[in-house]
């Protein structure tokens, strides 16, 4: 699965991760107690997560909703958006 970044300090970065599952910040652990980033939603094709959108903590919804749509991550890995919960 891919992971793509919205926002904060690596906007527009991307990097694999491993296994089936997207975890809910990333990096899952910092030590801090603060997430960098958050799980917005993931991407799924025939029942897999393809990809997983993180966007800093920050930011709304409905900016990070806007900025995956202009970046084309859905067409990109021709997945369904899903909003994570």
């Amino acid at each position: 699965m891919r992971a793509l970044f919205v926002g904060g300090t690596v906007d527009n970065s991307e990097l694999d991760l491993e296994g089936g599952t997207a975890p809910r910040h990333y990096p899952p652990d910092t030590g801090s107690g603060r997430a960098r980033y958050r799980l917005h939603h993931v991407g799924l094709r025939e029942g897999d997560i393809v990809y997983a959108v993180y966007a800093a903590p920050e930011l709304a919804d409905g900016e990070i909703e806007r900025v995956a749509d202009e970046r084309g991550y859905a067409r990109r890995f021709e997945a369904e958006p899903q909003l994570s919960v």
